[in-house]
């Protein structure tokens, strides 16, 4: 499949499960492949084993803050674009 014609993939974290769940079915609706998770820790182990085109990341997570998630990609030399 060429690159054009490639779905993207988007890791939805948030810890309100109907904030996740209305964010996944819009992007799957605009066709996206989506994951989700629900705390800081489970959106980095996402991140290794999706490998996400973009991520959008609540702030206020009950574990790791959406910052911190942030600063631990990029220091691990992840670039992939978030959206908080």
């Amino acid at each position: 499949m060429a690159d054009a014609e490639r779905i993207p993939r988007v890791l939805v974290v948030d810890d309100e499960r109907n904030i996740r769940e209305l964010v996944q079915v819009a992007l799957k609706f605009h066709g996206c492949a989506v994951s989700t998770a629900a705390n800081g820790k489970e959106a980095l182990r996402q991140v290794e084993v999706v490998q996400p085109d973009l991520i959008v990341l609540d702030v206020m997570l009950p574990d790791i803050d959406g910052f911190e998630v942030c600063r631990r990609l990029r220091a691990a030399g992840n670039e992939v674009p978030v959206i908080f």
